[in-house]
């Protein structure tokens, strides 16, 4: 506009990890077409279930996993080519707002919107869950796309089943089991994370904004392009020249080994340096703001991510769209 594996399955192929997160999310799929919310609409109404919204389709995503029946879940941002940056609440965005019995949101300036749609209607009784204050991070946290840190729906998700259990307290067992079952759920991503971390550290990449930064980060992986090019392009401001200059010779020199494409948002810059990439046959790895849909669940959309980033470092293949 980012745990570590048990030294015996260091030698795991990626490829498996991958296909083991596929099963858990169909195993998750079974569990929510047994009456889980939709994470992105309410649009069928459940008697006596609690309203809730995740602010983007992630946080709505991991919420209907831990509420499941008992809860009716809604996500405002959820559509691939709205820049979450920019988004602007609708009148009937206000109305899910007043009727949500509990939030989450990003915070970090993220989705500063829901601030005022919250002051707009007084509750309270409403629980509001923001993933920067439950990691105890900074109003100045330079990279607000927190979701993609292996630490924080982990701990994201253990205060939305405690919220849960205190606006339902009679189904306080079912939300701590789905807790207890979208943790194991998990363990394919952080596996692979720590699987491509002892294959290829150090492996130098390029990016256009700090997207996907902690997760890079936690593959021990070495980001060339300067956080200032990263947060100009992140909000809105053009680069300075030189910074440009400095982002295309990673790939015409041939230093980074993928470069990873904001797809959510893209301008005539970004283009044009994705151009420039491939040109200069570096391969190519879009990655999101908001959970790619339909196909994917959180967990999933993780692990394809890391696995588009080996097969591009370890094959040099592109996978501009997941």
């Amino acid at each position: 506009m980012t745990t570590p594996a048990h030294p015996s399955k260091a030698l795991c192929s990626l490829r498996h990890l991958a296909s083991f997160a596929i099963a858990g999310a169909l195993f998750g799929a079974s569990l929510l077409l047994a009456g889980c919310a939709s994470a992105t609409s309410a649009s069928s109404s459940k008697p006596g279930a609690i309203n809730a919204v995740g602010t983007e389709n992630e946080y709505a995503n991991v919420l209907s996993q831990i509420g499941g029946k008992y809860v009716q879940v809604s996500s405002i941002i959820s559509n691939p080519n709205t820049d979450p940056h920019t988004f602007e609440a609708s009148p009937s965005v206000a109305e899910e707002v007043s009727h949500a019995e509990l939030i989450v949101q990003n915070g970090v300036g993220y989705d500063s919107f829901m601030n005022n749609l919250e002051s707009a209607s007084p509750n309270p009784k409403r629980k509001v869950i923001v993933a920067q204050k439950v990691l105890g991070l900074p109003d100045k946290t330079p990279n607000p796309h927190l979701w993609y840190s292996p630490k924080t729906m982990p701990a994201v998700a253990k205060v939305m089943a405690s919220d849960l259990s205190e606006l339902d307290p009679s189904h306080k067992a079912y939300f701590q089991a789905r807790l207890q079952a979208f943790d194991a759920s998990l363990k394919p991503w952080f596996e692979a994370i720590a699987v491509f971390k002892a294959k290829y550290p150090g492996t130098p990449v390029a990016t256009t904004e700090p997207v996907a930064d902690y997760m890079l980060e936690a593959m021990g992986m070495r980001n060339l392009t300067p956080f200032a090019f990263q947060a100009d392009i992140m909000n809105g401001v053009d680069p300075a020249p030189e910074d440009v200059t400095l982002e295309d010779g990673f790939f015409t020199k041939h230093q980074v080994k993928v470069f990873c494409y904001n797809q959510q948002v893209v301008d005539s810059l970004t283009t044009s340096v994705r151009q420039t990439a491939q040109s200069a046959g570096v391969p190519v790895v879009g990655v999101y703001e908001t959970m790619p849909t339909p196909g994917y669940d959180y967990q999933s959309w993780m692990v394809a991510e890391v696995a588009a980033i080996e097969a591009a470092v370890a094959h040099g293949t592109s996978t501009e769209h997941l």
